[in-house]
């Protein structure tokens, strides 16, 4: 049998997909992959029943429908402090996940070097490899997860193609300061590399944090490749709308990229998904509302079990501290917790370079009622550590 390629030799399946499959196995409460258990919108529902008997079931305009786009930039042009372009500036993806992937592809030549804090997304550094590039990790250091100025420089004056920036931050919830972007935004001019955001969870964001586009800071627009998607935002992450914001001489790169890659997202979904994208102000209020009282709700309940925790700035992802348990491996530990506390985490040595082995990540994208279940079988399963 011919030799298979060498560019998955240095990186595994998805360890977060991994732990649904366990959690799935065990009957566990699933609060590894980061999906919520509550419906969309009712609005967006009822358009996609209409859709249905609609004429939207072939392909659409590869980068995107053109309702969908415009809809885009008009509710991205005010957050973005620019007018977007919903012809030249955006090309509509099957997610996220494969925004980050064409905008790698878009920048990045085999042997470039792309700038990838740690503790990350788990796609970041895969996306980094498939794209024949090389990762440089730069820790963010616990609690406040801040980078060192010298450190990211030194990483800066390898002189890479790219950095990704999540923000708010998978796993750790960290929300950059205007004071940190100007820090990465300052150095990507000085090194004349480009920055791509994955701003996925731009609406969750508590107070009294903000969430700043990178985008919007003085000069960046044209060296910034946004990336996001409606999945958080609207309770879709099935339906895979993503998308990316860029100036046109990126877009019109990205354009031949994606359509290669998936040739289009799904037309009816996108025709749905425009309902959300029309939704006012107070729609992102009460979403941010929702998650902070979700947000209370978890930690305060991992507080009262006695677990030692990260407190997010944003996103819906805490961090538990489970060196007490004295497991060497926190993939064995999340495997024993979901076979028999039935609850469901991922590692964190799957988020970090760095030999963190200490850490597990879990989500509270949930009805509360299913955060109140997985936090009675925690504490069930972990009596007495406040004693």
């Amino acid at each position: 049998m011919p030799q298979l390629s060498k560019r998955t030799e240095t990186f595994t399946d998805s360890v977060i997909r991994r732990m649904t499959r366990v959690s799935l196995q065990y009957g566990a409460v699933n609060l590894s992959q980061g999906f919520p258990d509550f419906d969309p919108p009712e609005e967006i529902l009822t358009r996609l029943k209409e859709v249905a008997g609609e004429d939207f079931h072939q392909y659409s305009i590869t980068w995107g429908a053109q309702n969908f786009r415009e809809a885009l930039s008009e509710k991205q042009s005010p957050l973005m402090g620019r007018e977007i372009d919903p012809d030249t500036e955006i090309v509509v993806t099957c997610g996220s996940t494969e925004a980050m992937m064409a905008a790698m592809m878009t920048v990045a030549n085999p042997g470039d070097k792309v700038i990838v804090f740690s503790p990350f997304y788990e796609n970041y550094g895969a996306d980094t490899i498939l794209s024949g590039a090389e990762p440089i990790y730069v820790p963010l250091h616990p609690p406040e997860f801040r980078f060192d100025v010298e450190e990211l420089e030194a990483a800066f004056k390898q002189h890479p193609k790219a950095l990704i920036l999540c923000n708010p931050s998978n796993p750790c919830g960290k929300v950059f300061t205007l004071e940190e972007l100007n820090v990465i935004a300052g150095f990507a001019q000085k090194y004349d590399t480009f920055v791509i955001t994955d701003e996925v969870y731009e609406h969750i964001v508590y107070e009294p944090y903000q969430h700043i586009y990178f985008a919007s800071l003085p000069g960046m627009w044209e060296r910034t490749i946004s990336c996001s998607s409606l999945s958080k935002t609207y309770s879709i992450t099935g339906w895979r709308l993503g998308y990316i914001i860029g100036p046109a001489p990126v877009i019109e790169a990205a354009k031949k990229v994606h359509d290669f890659l998936t040739v289009g997202a799904a037309a009816p979904l996108q025709e749905a998904a425009v309902t959300g994208l029309k939704f006012g102000a107070e729609y992102y209020q009460w979403l941010k509302e929702k998650y902070t009282g979700k947000r209370d709700l978890f930690l305060k309940g991992l507080d009262d079990i006695g677990i030692v925790h990260t407190v997010p700035q944003g996103a819906y992802y805490v961090l538990l501290d489970i060196s007490k348990f004295g497991y060497e491996s926190d993939l064995a530990f999340c495997e024993d917790l979901a076979k028999n506390a039935g609850v469901g985490a991922v590692p964190g040595s799957s988020f970090f370079r760095e030999p963190v082995r200490h850490l597990i990540r879990m989500h509270f994208a949930k009805k509360d009622e299913t955060l109140y279940e997985a936090l009675g079988r925690l504490r069930s399963y972990w009596p007495g550590l406040n004693d």
